[in-house]
């Protein structure tokens, strides 16, 4: 019977153990949440994540350095492209009267 005793006694210890870290655990998040507001946590989030997302994107493009040239090219020649098709030659009114001509007579 003693072994039982004692066994019941090491559970007690343990369970009252476990409360007590709960019960700290507890005590730790509410002065944590006091401290700060709904908003403030979640802009510390967003911010932290925001901060993740840049590191990653610096490490890939690192690693991409001649993807992320041509890329940025592209971008610059696509936005350039009206005063590039002026240089060249091409009249865009021009055009666009020649597609109107052709787009009403055919129906």
């Amino acid at each position: 019977m003693s072994d039982r005793r004692t066994r019941m006694l090491e559970d007690k210890y343990l369970r009252e153990s476990a409360r007590a870290l709960v019960e700290a655990d507890i005590e730790h998040l509410k002065s944590d949440f006091s401290h700060k507001s709904l908003g403030e946590r979640a802009f510390d989030r967003v911010r932290e994540g925001a901060a993740d997302l840049y590191e990653e994107a610096i490490d890939v493009a690192d690693d991409n350095r001649g993807a992320l040239a041509a890329l940025v090219a592209a971008i610059v020649v696509w936005f350039a492209r009206n005063p590039i098709l002026d240089v060249l030659g091409f009249d865009r009114e021009a055009n666009d009267e020649h597609e109107e001509y052709h787009g009403e007579s055919e129906r």
